[in-house]
């Protein structure tokens, strides 16, 4: 077992542009209704300690700002993460991350929610990056398709190293001569249901925002954004790999940004 280390408040930032690398906000947005859509409202910064607490190598976790900032290091021995406090139904959740910069090949820096059912279902994929829509995965339960209507997940983000997979199948190695591997994080906002045993806690309605209709498609800029990002930006969409998937996915008939 780990030793938990407490929340020191070292002095400076890890945000200066010189300081680290590509630094992007990542937003993961679950609402109940026909859409994982639009952001209910501009992200509040939150020290870490708030939401989230360390789930695993604690000593591989800097603090910095009595919290507001945090780094998690990557070394030849360990990793490390953290996970939210709460489970969540539905929500928007933020984070400011600097992921790792330089030759990073091998590493992974993952931010996701996953449930603790024996299903474990899992959220890999972000839906706003710097409050730009990239991704759009609409509720299509009638077509046979899974949708997180009843599974609370927890928010978790990680470091790890992968290169037994993530390098073109593991052929390219992590650079070890290149550790400690660092990404920074701040930013820590959650704004959602906090579900209890009994999922239908979180069903106000209409009485908070996942409860209402706007929140529950983007509206029409947000879906030129999102046409611009896919032309621009995509470089793989499983709904139109026709040699590994011959048969189209039923929810790629649905979402608009396919």
């Amino acid at each position: 077992m780990m030793q938990r280390t407490g929340m020191g408040s070292n002095r400076g930032s890890l945000w200066s542009p010189s300081s680290m690398g590509l630094m992007v906000r990542l937003v993961i947005v679950c609402c109940c209704g026909a859409a994982m859509g639009a952001a209910p409202r501009r992200p509040v910064d939150v020290s870490f300690g708030r939401n989230y607490a360390p789930t695993w190598a604690f000593d591989h976790i800097k603090y910095f700002g009595g919290g507001s900032e945090i780094q998690l290091s990557l070394d030849k021995y360990t990793g490390t993460g953290f996970q939210s406090k709460g489970s969540y139904l539905f929500g928007h959740f933020s984070m400011q991350i600097k992921m790792v910069p330089g030759d990073s090949a091998g590493t992974v820096t993952a931010f996701y929610l996953s449930s603790q059912n024996s299903e474990h279902d899992e959220i890999d994929f972000e839906f706003f990056v710097d409050d730009v829509p990239i991704r759009v995965f609409k509720n299509s339960k009638d077509l046979g398709v899974k949708f997180p209507f009843n599974q609370p997940m927890k928010i978790y983000s990680s470091l790890w190293n992968a290169d037994d997979w993530a390098t073109r199948g593991g052929l390219e190695k992590t650079d070890w001569s290149k550790a400690p591997f660092i990404a920074a994080y701040k930013g820590f906002h959650v704004d959602g249901c906090e579900a209890s045993v009994q999922a239908k806690f979180c069903a106000t309605q209409g009485q908070r925002w996942w409860d209402q209709k706007d929140f529950q498609d983007l509206d029409a800029y947000q879906y030129r954004r999102l046409n611009w990002v896919r032309q621009k930006y995509t470089i793989y969409n499983y709904c139109t790999d026709r040699v590994r998937y011959p048969t189209m996915s039923p929810e790629c008939k649905r979402d608009r940004d396919v």
